[in-house]
């Protein structure tokens, strides 16, 4: 390699993405993203540890020594002048002329039936704002207790489920209490959407849109997270993607209390208990591990997953195309990915089968006397044809890939 290409010291430029590890398949990858452009790739996990070490005080000749170290090759200088080549064509280099600002998509064009409306100029702005009031609650000192108030007002939910039950039925009975608590729930819902944006705000995210989105006749709220999924750490992401929840949980629980004070026999406890046992069942049902469910979500931060929903199912389909003979099979897996993603699409499936069971039944509970063995028929043949179209033997186009720069030079040559 020439010297004067040793000696450079080429910097990333700062305003530059990058993730943690995630795995995907059978690689370990990290997703890039130009803030500017607007544009996101993925990288392996030799490219970036070459970006990473882009900052302007290493020469390439400290960084490939780094490399070499770490990888046990060295790098050639074609391998250096592709990367470095590739960057520069991105302009994700200090000194190349960034990138354009992305133009911003063209709103979806609005209708009566379905569209979106939003509610401020400066989504950003507005985010920081509502931070700067309410940011103090984000101290373990304040969250760890109200986490615990909330466990202990649905361990009393559960515990008297029959009264709380006989409440939300008796919702349905009277349609004023019905849409109030309705209302009730649907700023909970909002209040929701908040609560992810202002804790992204909170480990460093920015908030890009916050609107309304109808598709008649639902109507709620949205908050759009610009840099999710390139918060510092995986805690950042699963505390991001809880926070909904628990400000869902939060909110209910100053009607479990204006509940207990109140005197038995008041008119108002019923509508509160069923407030409290319909906004508890919305709020956990939020937390099941299924996309696009921010259990989901949580789940995969923790682990350290990219679309794990998505790998699961692939890694289902090579596994039994591989039962038959067919197929390179999973030998390419490492096996703890071979166990969480084994242990997530048997997992998945089950709750799916046993979810579809129960509606089969309660449909079949609710409406036999009226429509007999239909009312268990017909729903077990939609559900038998969503699964068919859905499940990890459905046949699905792969991804596109957006794998980035160097592939080919860190990967055949390094």
């Amino acid at each position: 390699m020439t010297s004067g290409l040793l000696e450079r010291r080429p910097a990333l430029r700062p305003d530059v993405l990058r993730s943690a590890a995630l795995r995907r398949g059978t690689s370990v990858v990290h997703l890039v993203k130009d803030p500017c452009g607007g544009q996101s790739f993925e990288v392996d996990v030799k490219e970036h540890f070459l970006m990473a070490r882009l900052d302007g005080t290493r020469t390439l000749g400290e960084i490939g020594e780094e490399y070499a170290r770490h990888f046990g090759r060295r790098l050639g200088e074609a391998n250096w002048r592709q990367l470095l080549g590739l960057l520069w064509e991105r302009r994700l280099l200090t000194g190349a002329e960034p990138p354009e600002p992305a133009a911003a998509p063209e709103p979806e064009r609005s209708t009566p039936l379905k569209g979106t409306l939003r509610l401020t100029a400066d989504a950003a702005a507005t985010t920081d704002r509502l931070y700067r009031a309410v940011g103090f609650a984000l101290s373990p000192w304040f969250v760890v207790p109200l986490v615990l108030l909330a466990l202990g007002m649905e361990v009393y939910v559960a515990l008297h489920l029959g009264v709380f039950t006989d409440g939300a039925l008796e919702l349905f009975r009277q349609p004023a209490t019905l849409l109030a608590v309705g209302t009730l729930l649907w700023v909970s819902t909002a209040l929701h959407e908040l609560a992810h944006g202002v804790v992204a705000r909170h480990f460093g995210g920015k908030v890009g849109e916050i609107g309304l989105r109808w598709h008649l006749p639902m109507v709620f709220m949205y908050c759009k997270v610009e840099n999710y999924l390139y918060l510092p750490t995986r805690w950042a992401q699963a505390a991001t993607a809880a926070a909904g929840t628990v400000m869902n949980l939060a909110f209910l629980l100053p009607f479990l209390l204006l509940r207990s004070v109140l005197p038995d026999g008041d008119p108002a406890r019923e509508p509160l208990a069923g407030l409290l046992l319909v906004g508890s069942v919305l709020a956990l049902t939020n937390l099941v591990p299924l996309p696009p469910l921010d259990g989901y979500k949580i789940l995969g931060h923790c682990l350290g997953m990219a679309d794990y929903a998505t790998e699961s199912r692939r890694f289902l389909r090579l596994l039994a195309a591989r039962a038959v003979r067919r197929g390179p099979g999973v030998a390419g897996y490492p096996r703890a990915a071979r166990i969480a993603y084994a242990s997530y699409g048997l997992g998945a499936a089950l709750l799916v089968g046993g979810s579809g069971v129960g509606g089969v039944l309660l449909c079949h509970h609710l409406l036999a006397g009226r429509y007999g063995v239909w009312a268990a028929v017909v729903p077990g043949l939609l559900i038998v044809a969503l699964v068919a179209v859905t499940g990890p033997w459905a046949g699905r186009r792969p991804a596109p890939s957006s794998s980035a720069t160097t592939s080919s030079a860190t990967r055949k040559k390094s």
